[in-house]
């Protein structure tokens, strides 16, 4: 457990959060003291999330971390989902301090193969699915909130079968800075975060495991990065600590980006 309560008293939302990036966010919120939803499609991972959550015990998220998590069936998606979301949150907390739009999927392989179906659903999930989570947060979001967007390292640097996931990252890394603008006047900011390569179930379903020496190779710092790594980027994101910070967009790659390997 962190030593860390930078969030005590907070209210956290974070979509897709039974796994990865999305749950390791939500354990590290826990840790300094958030109140955390988690939101996932398939009932039984947010269950397991949830659960494991709570079990981190005293020597992760706390001993009362279970009664700080609220897992809640969303599809990202789905507007209707997102609705009954809110409304949960309004009834159980009233407002929302943090919001890590995280849900999103990878659609990968070369352009001509992508078909009309692979596109509708990851801009359904990917660039709708952030919007809307965002419009209807908006409600709920108090003076000096924080809202982090997951893009992806892709948006700065081409990459042959990515493009898809890239166009509905970039859409919503674009969405960040206009709403930094937009939100700004209310003392909410609003930033997104590029991970690089990081060790999650998505990479390790997206990449064959022969690949994963060469991806490896691109990275300046000679290796896949971690979702506790991610977590705490958002968590600086989020925070008080980058108060100044607004419409940026970070890059955790280890240096996939800006060095040669």
């Amino acid at each position: 457990m962190t030593d860390n309560e930078r969030f005590t008293g907070k209210v956290a939302l974070i979509t897709g959060g039974t796994s990865g990036m999305g749950l390791a966010v939500a354990r590290r919120l826990l840790e300094e003291g958030a109140r955390v939803v988690i939101t996932g499609r398939d009932q039984g991972r947010l269950d397991a999330a949830a659960k494991e959550l709570d079990g981190a015990g005293p020597d992760g998220a706390g001993p009362d971390a279970g009664e700080r998590i609220l897992a809640v069936r969303a599809d990202a998606g789905s507007l209707p989902d997102l609705d009954a979301l809110m409304d949960t949150v309004r009834e159980r907390h009233g407002r929302l301090d943090v919001v890590f739009a995280n849900a999103g999927t990878g659609t990968f392989g070369p352009t001509a193969d992508i078909t009309e179906a692979d596109f509708d659903h990851s801009v359904d999930v990917n660039f709708k699915g952030v919007y809307f989570t965002i419009q209807k947060a908006l409600p709920l979001l108090s003076g000096d909130a924080s809202i982090v967007v997951n893009a992806s390292w892709t948006l700065h640097r081409g990459l042959p079968i990515a493009s898809l996931y890239s166009a509905t990252k970039a859409a919503v890394q674009s969405l960040a800075r206009t709403l930094a603008a937009e939100l700004g006047p209310r003392g909410v900011r609003v930033n997104s975060v590029s991970p690089g390569y990081i060790d999650t179930p998505m990479f390790r379903g997206a990449v064959p495991a022969d690949e994963v020496e060469g991806n490896r190779a691109q990275v300046a710092s000679g290796r896949i990065g971690t979702p506790e790594e991610i977590a705490g980027a958002v968590a600086f994101l989020a925070s008080a600590d980058a108060a100044y910070v607004n419409g940026q967009d970070l890059i955790v790659d280890g240096g996939l980006v800006a060095a040669v390997a």
